[in-house]
């Protein structure tokens, strides 16, 4: 069974600059540790990546899987899904949800269900979870607060 972990970030930048770091999906591998491959292998008529396959070194947790996108119309939205089981994953759902703030920065929510092909103890996958979804949200600030580094 899949449970359903969410975090929140205040980047300090407009939502549609946040949104543009989300879908450069060849990029992740110059901002997001773990991400060794990214790759579009299909697109939306629009230009926006509807699957992306993806090569994960985590070092303990290494894994190659496929995700689907699906996207607000205004980019406040960007969800996804696992193509098929992977090595390492049964399935996977997650999103970011982008909220404008008043001073121009974005509140991003990254929720994230994963149901896991391998056993883990609950205390441990939590504790791995919650580092996954820091580390991730901490990258995509980074990246996206840093000048020159995102479009």
């Amino acid at each position: 069974m899949a449970d359903s972990s969410t975090q929140s970030i205040i980047i300090d930048a407009a939502p549609d600059r946040v949104a543009a770091v989300i879908c450069d999906f060849p990029s992740y591998p110059q901002w997001a540790d773990a991400v060794r491959e990214a790759t579009v292998v299909e697109e939306y008529e629009d230009g926006y990546a509807s699957q992306v396959r993806f090569v994960l070194d985590a070092g303990v947790l290494a894994d190659e899987y496929v995700l689907a996108y699906s996207y607000a119309e205004d980019l406040t939205r960007v969800e996804w899904h696992l193509v098929a089981p992977s090595k390492m994953q049964k399935s996977q759902r997650g999103s970011y949800d982008l909220a404008a703030n008043a001073d121009g920065g974005t509140t991003v929510t990254y929720t994230l269900e994963v149901e896991l092909a391998v056993g883990m103890l609950g205390m441990f996958r939590r504790k791995a979870e919650k580092m996954i979804m820091d580390a991730a949200l901490k990258q995509l600030k980074r990246r996206v607060e840093t000048p020159g580094a995102a479009q």
